[in-house]
């Protein structure tokens, strides 16, 4: 049997569907570009935009592989699985019991399974890795959120926060270790929240020493962090693992007290920055990014205004700004003020002419010095603090390497 699959989110989607190939391939599936058996769709709910895009995504799919039996699971599934049925879909899924929605797709059985998100009580299995030809893998310890912000809908996709088992992050980083993997991606939906679920409520930095501990010789690369992990006993105990890659992606959402307020986040920006000194103070040189949302409800322009200053006091390398997004069923939703979308898209065009700004500075400051490099291809790979290097020489796909910079072309480094 031939199959196609298409991804839509964040990097939890991109580690689900390398599990679901996995398994498919461990079946006899193979992977097609064109005239696929069967169509698999992934799809993401985080805003209006990318569900416009995983109807699209399906529409489109559906018409290159015609005949196709059409499979889709994700957040976009889980929150409005009649309209995935209308758009043809056989087998529908949400964000739930991904080995059953295999065994559909095994058995060509069509199928719909929408669970209720709040009566998962344990992490579902799968396996971490990548599909052939990647050369870092993906490996999931945690679910769900229990936060709860005022614009966010994935609490009502995932579920509340579980947890891969200590003894399961030891297994899965061994085996990932011994399968000649040169970074290990560690991803979750909120891994800050990590353990807290667990008997004796192991934390994040108790799973990442472990980690760390049993591939010593792989690069580990955090997924987004809340803020509220970044304390100095967490950053003492993670630089001494000595593999994590000074790259830290951390929620920041908005640079205004007042914004922050209303999004029900469990910071303020006098403590995010103080988690920007503080990474810095132990990972000199890290690079830090972040998401902004533009245009949240009653956001003035003074309070934007405090939000851009705030990038530039971060000094950040990358920042992904995006307008905000109504979600049906959000506290946010019923807000009074809602922005038009040609002011939030106004604000995210003024946010991103700061933002290549600082990208800029960040490259521009590592003329002259060596960096590691991760080789995903001959002449082109990724440093362990996330910025794209080209290299004029040509290096063995999947080796590390030293490489010492000499220029900025774009967004990537040369060297």
């Amino acid at each position: 049997m031939k199959y196609a699959v298409y991804t839509l989110g964040c990097k939890v989607n991109q580690y689900e569907t390398q599990a679901i190939e996995t398994l498919l391939q461990e079946h006899g599936f193979m992977p097609v570009v064109e005239n696929a058996d069967v169509l698999i769709v992934n799809t993401c709910a985080v805003t209006a935009e990318s569900g416009r895009k995983s109807r699209q995504a399906i529409r489109r799919l559906k018409s290159r592989h015609p005949g196709a039996l059409t499979a889709v699971c994700g957040c976009f599934s889980q929150l409005e699985p009649e309209q995935v049925k209308e758009l043809g879909a056989d087998i529908v899924f949400g964000t739930g019991d991904k080995n059953k929605f295999i065994e559909c797709i095994i058995r060509d059985l069509p199928f719909i399974q929408i669970d209720d998100p709040f009566k998962r009580r344990y992490f579902e299995p799968l396996p971490s890795g990548a599909v052939a030809g990647r050369t870092r893998a993906m490996m999931k310890i945690q679910d769900g959120c229990d936060n709860f912000c005022s614009y966010c809908v994935i609490p009502y996709t995932r579920g509340r926060v579980r947890s891969l088992p200590l003894e399961m992050c030891e297994k899965e980083a061994k085996a990932l270790a011994l399968a000649g993997f040169k970074e290990i991606v560690v991803t979750g939906i909120e891994i800050a929240s990590y353990g807290k679920d667990l008997p004796g409520k192991p934390q994040l930095i108790d799973s990442l020493e472990l980690i760390a501990a049993t591939a010593p010789d792989v690069r580990i690369h955090l997924g987004s962090l809340e803020p509220t992990v970044i304390t100095e006993a967490f950053c003492a105990r993670l630089v001494k693992l000595g593999n994590i890659c000074p790259h830290f992606h951390l929620s920041l959402q908005a640079g205004c007290d007042k914004t922050l307020k209303k999004m029900r986040r469990k910071y303020n920006t006098e403590h995010f920055y103080s988690c920007c000194s503080m990474l810095r103070k132990y990972f000199p040189d890290c690079s830090l990014t972040a998401d902004l949302i533009c245009g949240f409800p009653g956001e003035t322009e003074n309070d934007f205004q405090e939000s851009l200053d705030f990038l530039e006091k971060c000094r950040f390398f990358s920042v992904h700004a995006f307008p905000y997004s109504i979600r049906p069923g959000t506290k946010a939703a019923e807000m009074p003020e809602q922005l038009t979308r040609e002011e939030k898209e106004n604000r995210v065009r003024r946010a991103n002419i700061v933002i290549q700004r600082l990208q800029a500075e960040y490259l521009h400051s590592w003329i002259g010095k060596d960096v590691s490099v991760l080789f995903e291809h001959p002449d082109l790979g990724h440093s362990d603090n996330y910025c794209v290097v080209q290299t004029r020489e040509k290096y063995p796909r999947g080796t590390v390497q030293n490489i010492q910079i000499t220029g900025v072309k774009g967004d990537r480094l040369l060297g």
